[in-house]
Formats: C-alpha cells, structure tokens, sequence
C-alpha cells in the first residue's frame, strides 16, 4: 500500500456507468461532502449536473485537469473527465457500449493516478459488466482491471458492513471450476490477506475463519477432499507463522458465529459462499474492498440498477460508507507497515 504521506490529498470517485445510478449517487454524497473527507470525480461533468438538476440539488460540476486543481468548495463536485462528454440523449437504465467504455476510462485515469501518489485511494461506483464487454473490453469487471493496471499478482475482494467481513478466495469463476481453484497456495494468499486486512481495520490479533468449500467441510472425506487437501494445510501453515486462523469450518455455520462475534473475519471459498451472508444482512451499508492492490480501492455493495437509473430513488449509503472506510484506511499513522509481511510471504 502507498497510503503513507497521502492523507493529504483527495479520493478519486469514479462514477461508473453513465447510464445506472452512478451519477445520481454520486452527487447525493457529494451534496452532503461536508459530512465526508475531501474527493475529487473522475466521470462525466455533464451526467452529473443532468443529476443535480433532475434531483433538484443546488450543486453543479466544475471540470478540472488534475486533481492538484481541486478547490472542495461548496456546491461545487471538482470533476476530472477523461475524453470527450457522455452524449445526453443516450437513454439511462439500458445497456449501451458507450457508457462500458466511459466507466472503464474513468477507472483507468483514476488508477493512473492512484499509482502516482496523487490521489490517496479509489472509490468506484458500479459499472456495468455486459456494456463494458460491448465496448470490447473483457475484464470480467473492476476487481481484475484494477489487478491488472495496478499490477497486483495476487488480489482478493473483502466485503464488510457493521457484522461482517468476509474475503473471498475465488472471485469471478464459474461455480464448476472453483474446486480445483481450492489450493493450498491460493487459500494461504487468503489467509495473509485477510489477517492483514482485519489489522488495518484496527484488530491487532484478528482471528481469522477459514470457511470449508464442501458441506460440513467434507465431513472427514465423505463429501469431497478440497477441503483436507486444499485448505487444512493452508490453515496449518498459516497458524505456523503466528496467524490465528482456523476451521475449516462448515460454511452453513461459520457466518453466524463470526457475526456472533467468535471471529474477526471468515475467509470464504467462492462468491456466492461469501456474499450471500453479507448481503442478507442488508447492502445499504456494505462495502467492497480490493486487497492486495498498491492502494485503497472501496466501492458500495450493489450494481448498476438499471431499473431505477433516472428516477431519484437511489440509495446512496453504501457509496458514502465505502468514501468514509477509504478515508479510515488511508489516515492511520503506519497503516500501511502494520503487516508483518506480504500476501506471498515476504517481510
């Protein structure tokens, strides 16, 4: 992480696709960033004024070049905008290549400048996979661009509300192909990634569940052999370097007792083992974090919306909690030093 000596400067938000909620959420925050840390848009001017306007905010975008240009004032959102302005007559609420394209560049610029130690950390709003794949762009969505771009070799998605966090050893894969995902190298990763997370949140000894993959962790080998195979000696080796983790633990029951407060944070196999819980417990307040990135990346717990893009009933909590956990994780004194080594081991 470069956090250290960038409290300073401003979070990029990127405004995702011009045609979901983004804009409208956007601005909802920053009609109340008195409320929030300093930030800067990497988007469209001209979509957010549209949502200023159709939402009957007295705020209005003010387009710089760099975010050094930044002035924070009062309703004003100091917006970076990559290329040429989004077209309005494009319709809200629909799948269009233009827009994929759009929050992809936006997420680009704002990584560029990520890894220039010009912003101190990313906020993304949700983009919209199938428009970015019309548009010929292949990621399968934020978290491997940001891999990608920021040259990460190993990253993991943690998502947190008030009573849960959960990391994610496998992210976008199809269910079939998770088993043979399930290593003993890749579950480690996990573990060290999720131990150091949950220091950075402020937990000095995190004690770290390690969900199993099969019902009741396989049952001894009844059920399948990921879980003694794949993920035992990932916990052993894991416990080996001073990290309390343990399980694996059935992945019917080690949610609730993390909730219940047994646990610190549960690392969990595949996707929908991870996300199910932490949703179910209510997405106006979740938060997605990428770990393993050289910076801070947040983003609000929910899409597009499609739906309801345009007629001002967005929700904008998720986006203002991942803007403030952002802030909290890049304004700790030694945050970035408070791991003992990295995710593949190293001091």
């Amino acid at each position: 992480m470069r956090e250290n000596g960038l409290a300073d400067k401003p979070i990029a938000v990127t405004m995702g696709d011009p045609c979901g909620i983004g804009p409208e959420i956007v601005v909802k925050v920053f009609a109340r960033m008195t409320e929030h840390p300093k930030a800067i848009v990497i988007g469209d001017a001209g979509s957010l004024d549209r949502a200023c306007k159709s939402l009957g905010l007295l705020i209005a975008a003010r387009a710089i070049a760099e975010p050094e240009a930044a002035q924070y004032r009062p309703g004003e959102i100091d917006v970076i905008q990559p290329g040429v302005s989004f077209p309005a007559a494009i319709p809200l609420g629909r799948v269009d290549a233009r827009a994929g394209r759009a929050a992809h560049d936006y997420v680009v610029r704002a990584i560029e400048l990520a890894m220039a130690g010009r912003v101190r950390a990313i906020v993304t709003a949700p983009l919209n996979k199938e428009a970015m794949h019309e548009a010929g762009i292949t990621y399968p969505g934020h978290t491997e661009i940001l891999a990608d771009l920021g040259g990460a070799a190993d990253v993991r998605m943690m998502l947190m509300n008030d009573e849960l966090r959960v990391v994610l050893t496998t992210i976008h894969v199809r269910l079939r192909d998770v088993a043979d995902l399930i290593t003993p190298e890749r579950v480690l990763v996990t573990i060290r990634l999720a131990h150091d997370a949950a220091r950075r949140l402020g937990v000095a000894r995190p004690r770290v569940a390690v969900a199993g993959l099969n019902p009741h962790a396989g049952e001894g080998g009844m059920f399948g052999r990921e879980d003694i195979v794949g993920i035992a000696p990932a916990i052993a080796e894991a416990r080996a370097e001073g990290i309390d983790a343990s399980g694996p633990w059935p992945g019917d029951t080690v949610f609730m007792q993390a909730r219940a407060g047994k646990f610190d944070i549960v690392v969990a196999q595949y996707h929908d083992q991870g996300l199910i819980p932490v949703k179910y417990l209510g997405i106006d307040q979740g938060v997605n974090v990428t770990l393993g990135l050289p910076f801070v990346r947040t983003s609000p717990d929910h899409g597009t919306a499609f739906d309801i893009a345009g007629k001002g009933v967005a929700d904008a909590t998720s986006l203002a909690a991942a803007l403030r956990q952002a802030a909290a994780m890049t304004s700790a004194p030694g945050a970035a030093s408070r791991g003992r080594r990295d995710a593949t081991g190293n001091r």
